[in-house]
C-alpha cells in the first residue's frame, strides 16, 4: 500500500506529453484511415465473380494431389 501511495505522489507530479494536433484530429484521421482501408478491402470482394468457375484436371504427376474428395473425383 506504500507503494501505491509513493507511485500515486510520484505520477502526479509528472507533466504530460505535449501534443502535436488537438485530441480530436487524432480520432478523426484514424477514423478516414480505417475507412480508406475498407473500401479498399471492399473493392476486392467482386473479384471472384469474375470469372465462371472450371473443374480442375486430375494431373498424376502432381506432388500433393487432392485426396479431400473421398475418390469422389475419378
Amino acid at each position: 500500500m506504500l507503494l501505491q501511495q509513493i507511485a500515486a505522489s510520484v505520477a502526479g507530479h509528472e507533466e504530460k506529453a505535449p501534443l502535436w494536433a488537438e485530441p480530436w484530429v487524432f480520432g478523426v484521421s484514424m477514423f478516414a484511415l480505417l475507412l480508406v482501408m475498407m473500401f479498399v478491402t471492399l473493392s476486392y470482394t467482386n473479384l471472384g465473380n469474375r470469372h465462371s468457375a472450371v473443374d480442375e484436371h486430375a494431373d498424376p504427376h502432381r506432388q500433393h494431389p487432392n485426396k479431400h474428395d473421398h475418390g469422389q473425383g475419378h
